[in-house]
């Protein structure tokens, strides 16, 4: 094989390399399992419930329940009147009924809380300066969701939901001096030792 060829052969293959690189970069998942694939999902399943019309069972047809769903917290009455300040909102007519309803009714009151986390945070940029800590670029994307359903008894009485449709942040972390930049805490550590 003629040395020319052996050297496009060898430089196809070095750029090829590098330019795959970018592929080597870490990449994580954060993802609460749940019966959504959405924050718009989620959002649907709670404004279907109907307050002092939805039951406990009615929520576990459409799979939300403790029993099977991990994002979900029970609340005790207590966990709930810490929430909302028993002495304002039982005397205030503002308040939601359903909120009052169920603080006036003490250990006949729980709640469950939601909570949804989904997330994806990739690493982008030149494999080089990643791998020697000069720069770091991280992309967070993804979204969150939490919710508050109420229950007298088994009936919801109300039902209120909030969070981030739409994560996107880029994280960016500089070193100038690459793999030295903590040199001056390692030389402090063996110092101490």
């Amino acid at each position: 094989m003629p040395a020319a060829l052996l050297r496009t052969i060898t430089l196809l293959a070095l750029a090829a390399l590098v330019a795959g690189c970018a592929e080597l970069l870490p990449k994580s998942r954060t993802d609460t399992q749940a019966a959504w694939g959405s924050f718009e999902e989620a959002r649907v399943a709670i404004e279907r419930i109907e307050p002092y019309k939805t039951t406990r069972s009615d929520l576990m047809a459409r799979g939300i329940g403790i029993e099977r769903d991990p994002t979900i917290t029970l609340l005790s009455h207590v966990d709930i009147a810490v929430r909302f300040p028993i002495g304002g909102v039982l005397r205030s007519e503002d308040v939601d009924p359903g909120i009052r309803d169920c603080l006036k009714a003490g250990k006949s009151c729980n709640a469950y809380q939601i909570n949804v986390r989904r997330t994806s945070r990739d690493r982008v940029g030149n494999f080089w300066l990643d791998a020697l800590r000069f720069r770091r670029q991280t992309d967070v994307t993804g979204w969150t969701f939490n919710a508050l359903v109420l229950f007298v008894d088994d009936v919801a009485v109300y039902a209120v939901f909030g969070g981030q449709p739409a994560i996107h942040e880029v994280e960016v972390d500089r070193n100038p001096l690459g793999p030295l930049q903590g040199w001056g805490d390692w030389a402090a550590s063996r110092a101490l030792d």
